[in-house]
């Protein structure tokens, strides 16, 4: 069985997107054979082929495979490497020891310049097309919301970046690019997002289902606003969804243990995943293999090999309030095996039987509705605290599914008063990281609000280190153009 929509049509298209180069960079690839592609795109079949390569970008390992869920977490307190065993390159990234050299930031960075190029051709060919304009609007619309998603990560990531709005067709042209200010690459994601929502359905049929959505437009625009303190946009576009959920189909479902796992793929909750099939060559996911404790053998994981990444700090295990229902959904702090009791910590969000090493069915969720909601108190919050107002009311929905009570202005004898906005933005950052754990978050989280360094500061982080170096292949192959970050 394909991946949902036909995913795995990528291979048919990829054998025309074909891309070379001289070595593994970017900024050195085009089509193969750019003359041949050209004749390609001639009906709307094609371009959902092409299309369904963008949405395939997406499951690289520089992308939401292995590389988001390491800066996201292991970068953060969330998680750490325990046994050395795990990869150097994932242990200076959690040391925060990592240089231009280190492989995390060259597959970051090539991986979403190859989606992003996907993306381009997708928008380029389209427009000559014959076909039914509303489904060229919308197949236009999912192009631009994945190539927002990618140059997202990419600015929080490296900051500047080389802002690539077209198809590379000669290798050469590729030198031409250099790195642009943050404000431009920020006000492409925005155009982009605002013609994804203007155009995108709230819902697909059931053979759709995994595609971008309106929803997902606006969440992922809310969190770009967020992320720029445009609060006041912030909030209209939140406001837009959240008033919107049911023509969205979307709640928080009653359980949280609901949200994960192959069975719960595309729930009522999910927004956006990144979609992956078990038992199909390159379109399996590797969570349960990399979240297992090196020398755990069959205890954790029954298939494949543990290999010991994004293990849960104590700091992480702690975080969590008495009784609060995530913890055992989200994490464990033992295992047997053997019949003994081993003390060790592991992530337990996305365990299941692999069909095959590093090969399940869970999908990676980037954007679900809790994460909105809290969005949209911490907008509200930033515009102006008010004592138990509606800010109050969306933070507290989010606790009340984890089993807690709710936060109040003045509640002081419960250890659960709120009486400020400096206090607020605190009950914030703390909810975001027990409902959001290991989902990629935390990181960028911090680096929104400017706590990164006050937070991680005693684990080695220094004010440079809010950006990744720039990968060096990227330096050498075009030095007049590509300049390293400060403070690598």
């Amino acid at each position: 069985m394909m991946k949902i929509f036909k995913l795995n049509s990528i291979i048919g298209a990829l054998s025309i997107m074909a891309l070379v180069g001289c070595g593994d960079d970017f900024l050195d690839r085009a089509p193969i054979s750019q003359q041949n592609s050209n004749n390609f795109y001639k009906t709307a079949a094609d371009m959902n082929n092409a299309l369904t390569a963008v949405y395939g970008s997406l499951q690289y390992g520089g992308q939401y495979y292995s590389s988001l869920h390491v800066i996201g977490d292991l970068r953060s307190d969330n998680t750490e490497i325990t046994n050395p065993n795990a990869g150097a390159d994932l242990q200076a990234v959690d040391n925060f020891t990592n240089v231009a050299v280190n492989s995390i930031s060259s597959s970051t960075w090539n991986a979403h310049y190859q989606g992003i190029q996907s993306a381009n051709i997708v928008i380029e060919k389209i427009a000559p097309v014959s076909m039914d304009q509303n489904l060229k609007a919308r197949y236009t619309a999912e192009a631009k919301f994945l190539r927002a998603l990618m140059y997202f990560n990419l600015v929080r990531i490296y900051g500047e970046v080389p802002l690539v709005l077209e198809v590379i067709n000669n290798p050469q042209d590729g030198y031409s690019y250099g790195r642009n200010p943050v404000a431009e690459i920020y006000a492409t994601i925005v155009a982009d997002l605002d013609e994804a929502v203007a155009s995108l359905p709230y819902t697909y049929g059931t053979a759709d289902i995994g595609r971008a959505t309106k929803a997902a437009a606006l969440g992922l625009l809310g969190k770009v606003h967020l992320t720029l303190k445009n609060h006041q946009q912030a909030i209209q576009v939140l406001e837009e969804l959240v008033n919107n959920a049911g023509t969205a189909k979307l709640q928080l479902l009653p359980e949280y243990g609901s949200l994960f796992g192959a069975a719960n793929r595309n729930n009522a909750e999910s927004i956006f995943e990144v979609q992956f099939k078990s038992g199909v060559a390159g379109e399996g996911s590797p969570f349960s293999n990399q979240f297992a404790p090196i020398g755990s053998g069959r205890a954790v994981v029954s298939v494949g090999n543990p290999l010991g990444q994004n293990i849960p700090t104590a700091n992480m295990v702690a975080a969590y309030e008495e009784g609060d229902l995530r913890k055992a959904v989200s994490l464990e702090t033992s295992y047997v095996l053997n019949g003994n009791t081993v003390k060790h910590n592991y992530v337990t969000k996305y365990l299941g039987t692999p069909a095959a090493n590093l090969d399940s069915d869970n999908n990676w969720i980037v954007l679900r509705y809790a994460d909105v909601l809290l969005m949209y108190a911490e907008a509200l919050n930033e515009l102006g605290y008010v004592a138990d107002g509606p800010a109050f009311g969306y933070l507290n929905q989010v606790r009340e599914r984890a089993g807690l009570l709710p936060k109040s202005a003045m509640n002081p004898e419960s250890g659960l008063s709120v009486p400020d906005q400096a206090a607020f933005r605190l009950a914030i950052e703390q909810e975001r990281r027990v409902e959001l754990a290991f989902e990629g978050h935390r990181w960028f989280d911090l680096i929104r609000t400017e706590r990164a360094v006050a937070v991680l500061g005693n684990l080695g982080m220094q004010t440079h280190m809010r950006l990744f170096p720039i990968p060096q292949s990227q330096i050498d192959i075009n030095p007049n153009k590509i300049t390293q970050n400060p403070g690598y």
